[in-house]
């Protein structure tokens, strides 16, 4: 696939693909003030895949929502590749997002009333390519993740794992820079969890994608390369697991 040159990549050659610099977000209730981030720092290496832990509450969704652009914060810097983020206009951070993220969320967000193909597909629908091209592109997104067979049957016909794995085709169908997981396995048993798990592997070993992943699961995060440990809103703790070193991590294929 030809690389998509409609964005500035300006990290496109340096380790770097998130750098976060001293990002606050607070939540105002009306009631309260949640300090809900206080001065996040963070850099997140080319095809790295991270792991974000923390006790509930610590701000493990809202770092994020916040690098991902999905929220706005309140001070700070964030640059994706190079691109500072929360300078681009909602439309612009939207179509960014389409085009360079792909997200995996705990309770799958599928549509009950598509297929497991179109559920895939949708994310290209909605962005404008063609239909023939997007089913084409679906079906090989679900071949990677060995559900071709399932294809064609609705969420409510899926295990916990298959509608996971179909987010995850889902999420790489775009072929993102990055994938962000919010608690990937939190819903699964333990051995669907590790079949989950395994498949984000090697989909980041042939794919070079960046995953930035939260979770509570400690088995979980020391599969990634690096455990970063939040509390109360501040990172207090990186450890690399030794999973592999920056040297040995793939190139992105594109």
């Amino acid at each position: 696939m030809a690389p998509d040159t409609s964005w500035p990549d300006g990290a496109a050659a340096a380790d770097a693909i998130i750098e976060a610099t001293d990002v606050t977000k607070t939540y105002d209730t009306g009631r309260v003030q949640v300090r809900a981030l206080r001065g996040v720092s963070l850099t997140v290496r080319r095809s790295e895949m991270v792991a974000i832990m923390g006790p509930s509450g610590c701000g493990k969704t809202t770092l994020l929502n916040c690098l991902s652009g999905l929220d706005v914060i309140d001070s700070g810097r964030i640059l994706i590749e190079g691109v500072d983020i929360n300078n681009l206009s909602d439309n612009r951070k939207t179509e960014y997002r389409a085009k360079r993220m792909g997200f995996v969320f705990q309770f799958y967000n599928l549509l009950p009333v598509l297929s497991a193909v179109e559920n895939v597909e949708l994310p290209l629908l909605v962005g404008g390519v063609g239909a023939a091209e997007a089913r084409e592109r679906a079906l090989a997104a679900m071949e990677q993740v060995h559900l071709t067979d399932w294809a064609t049957h609705k969420p409510a016909e899926l295990s916990g794992g298959q509608r996971q794995r179909v987010t995850i085709a889902r999420s790489l169908v775009n072929n993102p820079a990055i994938v962000w997981a919010d608690e990937p396995t939190g819903d699964l048993d333990s051995a669907t969890a590790d079949e989950v798990m395994e498949l984000i592997l090697r989909l980041n070993a042939s794919q070079g994608q960046t995953f930035v992943i939260v979770t509570h699961a400690r088995e979980v995060a020391e599969k990634t390369d690096r455990i970063v440990q939040m509390v109360d809103g501040l990172i207090v703790d990186e450890q690399e697991t030794g999973r592999r070193t920056a040297s040995t991590a793939p190139a992105r294929s594109q």
